[in-house]
């Protein structure tokens, strides 16, 4: 073993029931060194760095870390030879305060075993203190946003003082003051000589931070690039197999047809006086920071959480959906951004998964026409082109953007009118995001009006007609055509406003 290397892994392979996850992939970080782990969903990124982690056993293959040969047989032992883990999805105790979940199980001790509640404390306000937050220490975590939780998360893993730290996602849930103090954070860590595994589907991230990149296709090991020697579409040929040679369908432009009219919608203290129209066969985005009122606007309208005032106009006529399923009987649709806990019957098949939202369509006197609702889900299946074994396979196993492709298909099993798509790229890679960009393109290009709520500005200009643009709870602008530029978004959604009352 070569003393610049910390971790080194050879030809480690991993095989579930019916599937190869790895097939001898083999991976070495430096000392202080960023290594980004790229790949399409279900290339084995997650596989290998959970073998890392100890939380699960390779079946073939070495490993060693700083020289030894290294198999941790649990997390616990990895984390004692010095390893640290953060997970996309945050795995915290929502009733204990931060600092007792910062030192979760090692709470630090005083005479008799007794607990040190002020030492926690104070270690805890010193690790926050890196990150540039104003999270209380003795704040319960489930009373933080999404965000801070992750920044919890964080602390947790530094306060582990480890010597490799994994990073799966790190920024799905931050928000740009956020992700610009990670990264700081990043080469704070890199220049003390720890290294960092970085998972990521975000690759301007990756060149921004990572020193190499190390890329999986398919479960095997395709190639290591150093980011200064290599190109953003070079990193996606070799991630997907081949070119894709745009992101963004063309655009068609808004149609003349209004579909959906908003008028002086008010939640009180969320947002006011919010007033739109969706026209058919069109596109229409939804942008701003990280709590502008933009998801909360959709949910409103779609009868999840309802609004004080203001109108709804649904093909001409007025409307107020008392419930989801109002909407959903209108074709109205919402697709969650948290397809985990608010979108999927995890435990659940896909063909249930697709066919939930038209069980009146299926049924007879109580009873599920099977035939019917096997067709339903493999007309979808085939459409979005989910990998699976089969409609009976567990939605908890697949791949994060076959998850998402399935929930795209269960309410385009309603034959929507309008559809509201909340990060419907979020935690995908980058050629189920081009699969899911074409298919909005062919539903507008259907008659479909969709309105994209997105916080990937990229996204927003490449497949937007048109832009609303929020500010804490009210709407800063409208831009179309050329006018759709980062400057201009960023403009709108950052000046300073009045807050709502």
């Amino acid at each position: 073993m070569h003393k610049e290397v910390l971790l080194s892994m050879a030809d480690i392979t991993k095989v579930f029931p019916g599937v190869k996850a790895l097939d001898e992939v083999s991976l070495e970080v430096s000392p202080g060194e960023v290594h980004a782990i790229v790949g399409e969903n279900g290339a084995g990124k997650s596989t290998l760095v959970n073998i890392v982690s100890g939380v699960l056993q390779p079946d073939g293959g070495e490993m060693y870390f700083d020289g030894k040969a290294f198999a941790p047989w649990n997390p616990r032992e990895a984390q004692e030879l010095g390893i640290g883990f953060v997970h996309q999805e945050t795995a915290l105790c929502p009733h204990l305060s931060v600092a007792e979940n910062v030192f979760l199980g090692r709470m630090p001790q005083r005479v008799r075993a007794l607990v040190d509640f002020k030492e926690a404390k104070a270690e805890t306000i010193r690790l926050l203190g890196r990150f540039a937050t104003q999270i209380n220490p003795m704040d319960k975590v489930q009373d933080l946003s999404m965000a801070n939780q992750q920044v919890v998360e964080i602390v947790k893993a530094l306060s582990l003082d480890c010597r490799l730290l994994i990073l799966d996602e790190p920024t799905s849930s931050l928000t740009e003051i956020e992700t610009e103090n990670l990264f700081q954070l990043i080469q704070e860590l890199k220049q003390r000589g720890i290294s960092i595994l970085y998972i990521s589907h975000r690759l301007k991230e990756v060149f921004r931070v990572c020193d190499r990149v190390t890329i999986l296709r398919d479960g095997r090991y395709v190639k290591t690039l150093a980011i200064k020697d290599t190109t953003e579409d070079e990193v996606i040929r070799n991630m997907v197999g081949r070119s894709i040679s745009t992101f963004y369908p063309e655009k068609a432009g808004q149609g003349e047809e209004e579909i959906l009219r908003v008028e002086g919608l008010t939640k009180e203290r969320i947002f006011r006086n919010v007033s739109f129209s969706v026209k058919k066969g069109e596109i229409l985005g939804f942008a701003g920071l990280v709590g502008a009122g933009r998801s909360e606007v959709a949910r409103a309208i779609c009868g999840i959480d309802g609004f004080d005032t203001g109108q709804v106009y649904l093909s001409q006529e007025s409307v107020r959906f008392e419930s989801f399923h109002d909407a959903i009987s209108a074709r109205l649709a919402y697709l969650t951004e948290d397809r985990k806990v608010e979108g999927l019957f995890l435990n659940m098949a896909i063909q249930p998964n697709i066919s939930v939202t038209s069980l009146e369509n299926i049924t007879r006197h109580r009873l599920v026409h099977r035939q019917k609702e096997t067709e339903i889900a493999k007309r979808y299946v085939d459409m979005l082109r989910v990998k699976a074994s089969s409609l009976l396979q567990k939605v908890v196993n697949l791949s994060g953007g076959n998850q998402q492709k399935v929930m795209v298909a269960k309410w385009l099993a309603i034959d929507p009118v309008v559809l509201f798509m909340d990060e419907p790229t979020r935690g995908i890679d980058v050629g189920a995001k081009a699969e899911i960009h074409h298919l909005m393109r062919q539903l507008v290009n259907r008659g479909v009006g969709i309105v994209l709520i997105s916080s990937e500005l990229p996204e927003i200009i490449g497949m937007c007609d048109r832009v609303i643009v929020m500010n804490e709870g009210l709407i800063a602008g409208e831009l179309m055509d050329s006018d759709i530029t980062e400057d201009n978004i960023m403009r709108l959604a950052a000046t300073q406003r009045e807050r709502i009352a």
